[in-house]
C-alpha cells in the first residue's frame, strides 16, 4: 500500500468527468431523479439513495476499465456486480436509521413519525406550489445530504472507507474488509479526513446553497471511493 494524498485524489476523480462524460452526467441524472421518492418515502429513499452511492463505485470501475481500452465491459457488467452488495449496504443503513429514529419517537411521545417513515406523501401543492427551483431542489435532497453524512458515519463506526471497494472487488468478508480497511485508514490518516471532512462540508452546502449540486455530489463520493481505494490498495498511478 502507498501513501496518497487527498488532493491526489480529488484531481484523479474530477478526470473521471472527461473520461466517461456520457456514462458520468447519465448517472448524475438518474440518481437525481431517484433522490425525489425520500418525499413520498423517507425508508425508500434513503434505500435508494445510499444504492445509488455504491452502485456509482462500480460505474467508476466501467469508467476506469473503459479508459484503460478494455471495451469488453459492459456498463450492465459493473451494475450488475456492485448492486447485490450496494442493496445490503443500504438495508443496513435504513435499519439502523429507523432504529434511531424509532427510539427519538418513542422517547419524545411522536408515535406517528414511526409510520410516516415507511409513507409520507409530501409532494402536494403545498410544498410545491409558488416555489423556486432552488427552493424546491433543496427541499426535495434535503434528506439525501443528511444520509450521506450518515453513511459516513456509519462507515467509519461499524466498518471502514475502503470496507464497500474491498468487499466489492476482492470479495473479502466484512471483518476482513475492515481490518485491512483500517490499516489503509491509519497509514493514510490524514488524507481521510481531509477527504471526510470535504464531503461533508459538500452535503451541508448542498443542503442549503447548492441542492442542485446532490446528484453531482453523490457520484463524487463514489468516484472518491475508488479512486482512493485504488490508489491504496492497487498502488497504480494514472
Amino acid at each position: 500500500m502507498k501513501r496518497a494524498t487527498f488532493s491526489d485524489w480529488l484531481r484523479q476523480a474530477l478526470l473521471f468527468v472527461g473520461r466517461g462524460p456520457a456514462v458520468w452526467a447519465g448517472y448524475c441524472l438518474f440518481i437525481g431523479i431517484i433522490l425525489s421518492v425520500g418525499r413520498i418515502s423517507l425508508a425508500l429513499g434513503v434505500f435508494f439513495s445510499v444504492t445509488c452511492l455504491f452502485v456509482g463505485v462500480g460505474v467508476a470501475k466501467y469508467i476506469d476499465l473503459k479508459y484503460s481500452g478494455d471495451y469488453s465491459v459492459r456498463l450492465y457488467w459493473a451494475i450488475n456486480k456492485s448492486l447485490p452488495l450496494a442493496v445490503i449496504a443500504a438495508s443496513c443503513i435504513v435499519i439502523c436509521w429507523f432504529v434511531f429514529m424509532a427510539l427519538s419517537a418513542i422517547f419524545s411521545g411522536e408515535f406517528y413519525k414511526i409510520g410516516r417513515f415507511f409513507f409520507y406523501w409530501e409532494l402536494t401543492p403545498e410544498n410545491l406550489d409558488n416555489k423556486s427551483m432552488w427552493e424546491v431542489t433543496r427541499w426535495i435532497y434535503a434528506y439525501a445530504n443528511v444520509t450521506l453524512i450518515f453513511v459516513l458515519l456509519m462507515l467509519t463506526t461499524f466498518a471502514s472507507w475502503f470496507s464497500y471497494p474491498l468487499m466489492l472487488f476482492r470479495n473479502y468478508s466484512w471483518s476482513e474488509a475492515k481490518e485491512q480497511g483500517d490499516k489503509a485508514v491509519a497509514k493514510n490518516q490524514k488524507a481521510l479526513y481531509t477527504l471526510l471532512g470535504f464531503i461533508i462540508v459538500e452535503a451541508l452546502l448542498c443542503t442549503g446553497i447548492t441542492p442542485l449540486l446532490t446528484p453531482v455530489l453523490y457520484m463524487l463520493v463514489s468516484t472518491l471511493m475508488y479512486i482512493s481505494y485504488k490508489n491504496v490498495f492497487m498502488a497504480m498511478h494514472y
